[in-house]
């Protein structure tokens, strides 16, 4: 076994290919050229003593080394940002990631609230197409995730619990109820991604939709929808945040709420994470207690 330490350069270069996929990509990613990738990817393999990558004439695939490798080397290049922000007086911005409509109507109010109590923390909001909303991939420090953790090395706290909707076309036959049900949608075809919240399974095993349509991402999914070519279910906060002309969401009655969660690495996390987090949990209580006054008035 190797007694060389891998370098941060050669744990750049990894994660660059794991993330882009292709040695092209990484390359481009990094500002080097693609046989510099490939000499770092082989000068850290050598200093692990483990092969990390599959290489084939078309795909570059993780083995199962190189995929514990790519999660450490996350956790390390992110310990070096902070090291260095550390010895200038200077904190690294929280990233926050999510996968689909961030935080519905108290994104904005968070964003100016951490804005004025935090200036000196920046903080960044990515949308990452993928369970962890980018906390795998390390370009997040701490996520918005719906449904059900992909992870139990993540810490999290529970802030809220959304109601779903159905996402109908205008033209749909059931666009102007106030409310449907899973029943009632169950002739129609299914829009979904493979890292959202809902599958056929949230239907009964023998009324389950006729067909399911797989789409990449949430624009293609509103497209879709829009086109008539299927229904989608969804949480509330879609509603706010993406409005479509020609989709319309309507409660879906006799189901389950979707927890929404904040999660973050449960080692080494981001030094302002737990302020961040206390400061969602009391914008979230603020407004649910401000709907209540309203309510009662």
């Amino acid at each position: 076994m190797s007694e060389v330490s891998p370098e941060p350069r050669q744990l750049r270069a990894l994660v660059a290919l794991t993330d882009e996929g292709t040695f092209t990509d990484a390359a481009i990613r990094l500002g080097v050229t693609q046989s510099a990738v490939s000499r770092l990817i082989a000068a850290l393999e050598a200093a692990v003593g483990v092969p990390l990558v599959e290489r084939t004439t078309r795909s570059v695939a993780l083995t199962d080394a190189g995929r514990r490798t790519y999660r450490a080397a996350v956790l390390a290049l992110t310990a070096l940002d902070d090291v260095t922000h550390a010895a200038r007086g200077t904190s690294r911005p929280l990233r926050l990631g999510y996968s689909w409509a961030a935080l519905g109507s108290y994104t904005s109010p968070v964003l100016r609230e951490w804005r004025s109590r935090h200036p000196d923390v920046p903080l960044e909001v990515h949308r990452v197409d993928e369970r962890s909303a980018g906390l795998t991939r390390g370009v997040a420090d701490v996520a918005v995730v719906r449904g059900d953790l992909p992870d139990s090395t993540w810490a999290s706290r529970l802030v809220v619990r959304e109601p779903r909707l159905a996402a109908l076309a205008r033209t749909h036959e059931l666009a102007s109820r106030p409310g449907v049900t899973l029943a009632d949608l169950r002739h129609d075809t299914l829009v979904t991604t493979a890292y959202g919240t809902t599958t056929v399974e949230l239907w009964p095993a023998d009324a389950r939709p006729s067909s399911t349509l797989w789409v990449d991402n949430l624009d293609e999914w509103l497209t879709e929808i829009a086109g008539g070519l299927g229904i989608g279910v969804t949480a509330a906060a879609t509603a706010g945040q993406h409005a479509h002309p020609g989709v319309v969401f309507v409660p879906l009655d006799g189901v389950a709420p979707i927890p929404v969660r904040l999660a973050w690495p449960a080692a080494h996390p981001h030094p302002a994470v737990e302020r961040f987090v206390d400061l969602v949990s009391e914008v979230v209580a603020g407004q649910a207690s401000a709907t209540t006054s309203n309510r009662s008035v």
